[in-house]
């Protein structure tokens, strides 16, 4: 990796979003030449995110070395649990998350990536077209345009794609999130809670809450539309700090999710240009996890790149992702009952050990 006084005018690649699927697409690109890895925030960045691994996402990086000691937080570990709070019902299960520093997790990511990587942070995609010759970018870096071309372009830039704006293949619906870190002023179960609420309102989805060293990351997901929500957010704090030791929050964060509800919204392209992780609508439909599909499909991405002429990479691209579009199209059909009514209150009876393979599998 090399971060460069001033941009070329042609990389072999470039990939635009420096999160897990863009680190993964550029390093696995670079078998072919050189990348240019660019991402609008300033690096490292902060992503509002859990921070949570799942065991997919545990395998993957296995590959890659052990992960830092300091990306580490405590406790380490946490098991999921499905938390009805008005009916008083918890179900852990045996789902267990490596509990990291998101900002700290994405720059070690970069720090995988080899020398013929450039990465610039703070420079934003202004638009891009497609020619015989490749592709052409137009980037903003430092107040200065600059026109570089590259063979394919790889969009990793998250739930508000500009890659897949401009290639104009159809948006996806988005989810609210907000999350407060709040001090933690006592003793706190080890769990990654998930927390359904009856009484914040239907456009309400679910609250969570992970212990994140001194602190816990209360957030809340509302659906698409939701008026008001920080009110909402608010309305859950003062719920759930009724029985939690939660004291003052030190910051708040807010951000959206992809609501993926079709498999049309899954798109790997168009053209010479590829799309992967949240970009391509790669997200669990059902548990909104998305690190471990970001780092399997930007890996699949730059993989096609490097492996194929470069009108030829997104055809194997879409070959070497489909087993992942079919495990969304799958978790779809269960969407709407776990979000009825009926689902949320029929998950209280159903026996623990069952919940622990059912939550496997979202």
């Amino acid at each position: 990796m090399n971060t460069p006084q001033h941009l070329e005018s042609h990389y072999d690649s470039i990939v635009v979003g420096a999160g897990p699927a863009g680190t993964m697409a550029a390093r696995h690109a670079a078998a072919r030449g050189r990348v240019l890895l660019v991402d609008s925030s300033s690096l490292p960045r902060d992503k509002s995110c859990g921070g949570m691994l799942n065991e997919y996402s545990q395998e993957f990086l296995a590959e890659y070395g052990e992960m830092p000691e300091a990306l580490w937080l405590e406790p380490r570990w946490v098991n999921f649990r499905y938390h009805d709070w008005d009916r008083k019902i918890r179900k852990p299960t045996e789902l267990r998350f490596a509990n990291v520093d998101r900002r700290g997790f994405d720059d070690w990511l970069i720090s995988l990536l080899p020398e013929n990587v450039t990465v610039c942070g703070s420079t934003a995609l202004r638009s891009f077209e497609q020619r015989e010759s490749g592709v052409l970018a137009r980037l903003k870096l430092d107040g200065t345009e600059a026109e570089v071309a590259c063979e394919n372009l790889i969009g990793c830039d998250g739930p508000r794609s500009s890659v897949r704006r401009t290639l104009g293949v159809g948006s996806v619906a988005t989810y609210v999130t907000l999350q407060d870190f709040c001090a933690i002023e006592g003793p706190i179960e080890p769990f990654f809670d998930c927390i359904y609420l009856r009484d914040i309102g239907d456009s309400f989805g679910y609250a969570y809450v992970v212990p994140k060293g001194d602190v816990a990351i209360v957030g809340s997901v509302f659906y698409p539309k939701t008026k008001h929500p920080h009110v909402k957010h608010d309305q859950v704090l003062e719920v759930l700090r009724g029985s939690l030791p939660l004291g003052a929050s030190r910051k708040r964060e807010a951000w959206v999710a992809l609501s993926v509800r079709d498999r049309h919204d899954v798109v790997r392209g168009k053209g010479r240009v590829l799309l992967a992780g949240e970009a391509g609508g790669f997200m669990s439909p059902t548990s909104g996890e998305g690190i471990s599909y970001a780092l399997n499909t930007g890996r699949l991405a730059g993989t096609a790149v490097a492996g194929h002429a470069p009108d030829d990479a997104l055809r194997a691209y879409e070959q070497a992702s489909a087993h992942i579009a079919g495990n969304i199209a799958r978790k779809l059909k269960w969407l709407p009952f776990m979000e009825s009514r009926g689902g949320k209150y029929l998950a209280g009876f159903v026996p623990t050990p069952l919940v622990s393979r059912v939550t496997k599998g979202l």
